[in-house]
């Protein structure tokens, strides 16, 4: 395709980041926004001066926001994955010196160069399925150093790909071996040291925690927002996924943009989040690989109205899952959703997870960030789990995919 500025579709079947609008839509691009979006009846040809016709006659979608992933990291669990499978728990292999930790050891061994390669494919992946923003986690460095170490990784992925990156620092996500017995000492480190350290390098769009109970108190993840809050960064939760000990309705209170996981979510977190106009991120890919049984209160966030997104929470424990429309038949198939709601997860709601307007909706002055699909329907992305329906994947304004 030649240069341009100007990108024409015509006849197109549009999901807008909420609804499925219900007639042929036209679609045109100027620069990096969306300059028009009208019905095929309404469509003046005078329109399509200058413009590069891009095709008709397919699915569009906003791009996809996976809103939560851990992909800079050194090493693999596939050992856990067999030790899963012989009857350990998630929490039995943590305890024992695996889980997040085995993930640190080999974190901390790489060099920026080394997480950086073992990234770009894992990103890449995100990218070929319709990922055009992607948020990156830190947190299996734990120390200052190796924290900012990911995070820089992360900001480089998104100057060597064709996707936006936004990077979360999850400084409190597990507690490293040398302060096994220090977790008020580690929380400081996290507040004195490493938020202002990563603030300084401008290398944090956000904060996290992991509060639980192989993890961190409420009153320490509030300790973490606190911070988060001084320093200007909003934040986010890791909550209730194991137990429910009150992180969400705590987070809530602080104005998270989002709580994630929320299995064991209960009426005070959902009421505490639809006050707050928190967003629940759903994981179903973690759900799936821990063989968990806990289903996320998915009918009382509906009635209660908070937003529901979808993300792959791509990691190398509990989500070694790379496909984002994956995600899609998983939320359907396990939590009930409609594929509605599971694209909404992944496209408005995820953007709004993440803080942001500009993208997730296919509306006039929106950036354009879009995919077409090579279906007849959007029901179909979570209908059936099937690598190569994207036909063409538009980020900014530029066509970076088409075939």
């Amino acid at each position: 395709m030649p240069e341009t500025t100007r990108l024409l579709w015509r006849d197109m079947t549009v999901f807008n980041g909420v609804q499925e609008l219900t007639e042929p839509m036209a679609v045109i691009t100027q620069g990096d926004r969306i300059d028009t979006l009208c019905p095929m009846r309404d469509f003046d040809t005078a329109l399509i001066q200058d413009a590069h016709d891009a095709g008709r006659g397919k699915v569009m979608t906003p791009g996809l926001v996976d809103c939560h992933t851990h992909l800079v990291f050194g090493g693999n669990r596939a050992n856990e994955f067999e030790r899963r499978l012989e009857g350990a728990s998630y929490a039995e292999i943590a305890k024992a010196g695996g889980g997040i930790l085995s993930t640190v050891r080999a974190t901390r061994e790489a060099s920026e160069a080394e997480l950086l390669e073992l990234a770009l494919p894992r990103l890449q992946a995100l990218i070929d399925d319709g990922a055009t923003t992607v948020e990156i986690k830190s947190g299996y460095g734990l120390n200052v150093a190796d924290e900012l170490k990911m995070l820089r990784v992360a900001r480089r992925l998104g100057e060597r790909l064709p996707v936006r990156v936004v990077t979360t620092l999850l400084g409190a996500h597990a507690l490293p071996p040398e302060y096994q017995d220090a977790s008020k000492a580690y929380i400081d480190l996290v507040c004195d040291e490493m938020i202002p350290a990563a603030v300084a390098e401008g290398l944090a769009d956000a904060i996290d925690v992991f509060c639980e109970k192989i993890a961190f108190s409420v009153a320490q993840c509030e300790r973490v927002f606190q911070a988060a809050e001084t320093h200007g960064l909003p934040i986010k939760a890791h909550a209730e996924q194991l137990s429910n000990l009150g992180g969400t309705a705590m987070a809530a209170h602080h104005g998270a943009l989002s709580a994630d996981h929320i299995e064991y979510l209960d009426e005070a977190g959902i009421e505490a989040m639809a006050e707050a106009g928190s967003v629940a991120v759903i994981l179903p890919g973690a759900f799936h690989t821990l063989r968990e049984t806990q289903l996320p209160p998915i009918a009382a966030l509906r009635e209660t109205g908070v937003p529901m997104a979808i993300a792959t929470d791509a990691n190398p424990g509990s989500s070694p899952l790379f496909q984002p429309t994956l995600m899609l038949n998983l939320a359907c198939t396990l939590f009930r959703l409609t594929p509605r709601e599971a694209l909404a997860g992944m496209t408005a709601n995820g953007a709004q997870a993440l803080g942001a307007k500009e993208f997730g909706r296919l509306e006039v002055g929106a950036l354009a960030d879009l995919c077409v699909w090579d279906i007849q329907r959007p029901a179909e992305l979570a209908y059936a789990v099937q690598p190569g329906r994207l036909r063409q994947r538009v980020f900014q304004g530029v066509m970076t995919h088409e075939r």
